[in-house]
């Protein structure tokens, strides 16, 4: 569909998000988080820095075949051309204009200090810069954006040169002008009082991109909005470096709920609860529990005090409907699935589960048991449709039945270590015996499996393991902790996404890879021999 342009919502969370203490992205974990962000709505993805960065690089270049956006629009990330330089030949202008990005985000100083200090330029001379990098990749038929690098700071200091900076990018043809609170310091009212300066003064078109530095970034953005700014940037959790960027998705339902806003497509707001856990389990970094809106404890009441009340109207105790942001109530007595959560995830694999509360309540309690013990189903969508399969069909997809599996691991002299793995099972009526050979435990696990059920299924040899991710979920307990693994595979036409949970990581793993192989057969349809 096509996102009106009267409001942006612009996601850098592959590019400012990814760089957060402890957050590296690979391409292929960035290619999953943008396709969660486009189903969700946005309309801008800033995918990164091409022809700096060269794991952006190839990511654009990936990005071109492998990514089909229905709702969004990729930006690619640059600054502007060099001191001294011109935009035409300037490297780095040149790898954003070939990038194949309809939008270019350039970044300049406003912060006279900056200016003189950091790019040891005049001040003239930068406004040269923006002039000209702008105008170039307007020339070049591509839209362009203007991060304005710490503006308020900037706009302290020398109000008239950060004012000079807006109405250079304006005049040149960039579509919008952000305001970055680089420093996160600013407080919301001040903000606010500057911004509605910045557009009195310049008539340009505005945004805002704001640090949690100060714990205001949410607050800040929405000032900003109320204060005429039509596109506003954030990252999914908050995603960033030192404390973090604007929330974008407790922006997005503060404006779509408090202000009456659309900006996503009409339901999508629905959908952030699961995006947000399902990028969290892709960048490997646990969300929080409290995390507004999409936290698992947002919408959580203790039994006691609250349980008459909340039996006679949940909304005595809830500022919102936790259902339209996809979210729960729930009491605190255990981890908790809700029926419309399964309901809505159901209906999203193929299952119409509307008519039958009896199915959508045994299904929700499984589900709810599971989660206690460590399981979690927003970002393995397949081990949830093997589990749904089971209520609806009364029964599991099974293709082989194992009887044993055994891996050990060798340690050589010469440094090199060799795992090497025996699974007994039967598949198509015969009973295999396979051993495998790998360089890690589960490697060696996956390769007789393969060999084990190959004969019966030759389909399995399209099926690979691409990704493979482990959580400890109870860290005080050291090596007796308990275990998440979720594995990632693909057979050339998509992937999908299993879980394991156990105190044991191979047996955790093994889980994982069984229902991996188990929903790739039942996705290609095949029958049980």
């Amino acid at each position: 569909m096509t996102i009106s342009d009267e409001f942006h919502v612009y996601d850098t969370t592959l590019r400012d998000g990814a760089q957060q203490e402890g957050l590296a992205l690979s391409v292929a974990d960035k290619i999953a988080i943008a396709q969660y962000l486009d189903e969700l709505g946005v309309g801008f993805i800033e995918g990164g820095w091409p022809g700096a960065v060269p794991k952006d690089t190839e990511f654009f270049e990936r990005a071109k075949t492998e990514l089909h956006l229905r709702n969004a629009t990729f930006a690619a990330f640059g600054a502007t051309c060099k001191p001294g330089t011109t935009a035409a030949d300037d490297p780095q202008v040149a790898a954003l204009r070939e990038s194949g990005a309809d939008v270019v985000t350039l970044v300049a100083k406003s912060h006279d200090a900056h200016v003189e200090r950091a790019l040891r330029t005049s001040l003239d001379e930068n406004l040269r810069m923006i002039t000209d990098t702008v105008s170039h990749l307007r020339a070049n038929g591509q839209r362009v954006f203007l991060d304005t690098e710490h503006f308020f700071d900037g706009y302290r200091a020398n109000r008239a040169y950060a004012l000079e900076v807006v109405r250079a990018a304006a005049a040149a043809g960039a579509d919008v002008v952000a305001l970055c609170d680089t420093n996160g310091g600013t407080l919301p009212r001040e903000l606010q009082e500057i911004v509605r300066d910045v557009l009195e003064s310049t008539g340009a078109r505005l945004g805002i991109h704001c640090h949690n530095d100060a714990g205001c970034a949410v607050a800040n953005s929405i000032a900003a909005v109320e204060a005429g700014v039509t596109h506003v940037q954030g990252t999914v959790n908050g995603y960033g470096e030192r404390t973090g960027n604007a929330d974008l998705l407790a922006i997005v339902a503060n404006l779509e709920l408090k202000r009456g806003l659309q900006l996503l497509p009409p339901g999508n707001l629905a959908e952030s609860f699961r995006t947000a856990h399902a990028i969290a389990e892709v960048t490997n970094v646990p969300p929080s529990a409290r995390q507004p809106y999409v936290g698992v404890s947002a919408f959580a009441h203790k039994a006691g005090l609250h349980a008459s009340a909340i039996k006679v109207d949940p909304d005595l105790y809830q500022h919102t409907d936790p259902g339209l942001v996809g979210n729960d109530m729930r009491m605190l007595v255990s981890e908790m699935a809700g029926r419309a959560s399964i309901e809505l995830k159901g209906r999203e694999l193929g299952f119409d589960l509307g008519n039958d509360r009896e199915l959508v309540s045994r299904v929700a309690d499984r589900v709810k048991e599971m989660e206690a013990r460590g399981y979690t189903f927003e970002a393995a969508d397949a081990s949830f449709e093997l589990l749904l399969t089971e209520e609806v069909e009364g029964k599991r997809p099974c293709y082989f039945d194992v009887e044993s599996w055994r891996v050990i691991t060798e340690s050589r002299a010469d440094g090199e270590a060799v795992s090497e793995s025996t699974v007994k099972l039967v598949a198509g009526g015969e009973r295999e015996i396979v051993t495998g050979e790998g360089n890690g435990p589960v490697n060696a696990l996956d390769h007789a499996l393969r060999v084990a059920i190959e004969r019966a299924y030759p389909v399995v040899n399209k099926f690979d393991l691409v990704d493979y991710k482990v959580r400890i979920l109870d860290q005080g307990h050291g090596t007796d902790a308990v275990i998440r693994v979720l594995i990632e595979t693909a057979d050339g036409e998509g992937s999908w996404v299993t879980v394991g949970v156990g105190h044991n990581i191979v047996e955790a793993s093994w889980e994982a890879l069984v229902d991996g192989f188990t929903f790739g057969l039942l996705r290609h349809k095949e029958v049980v021999r």
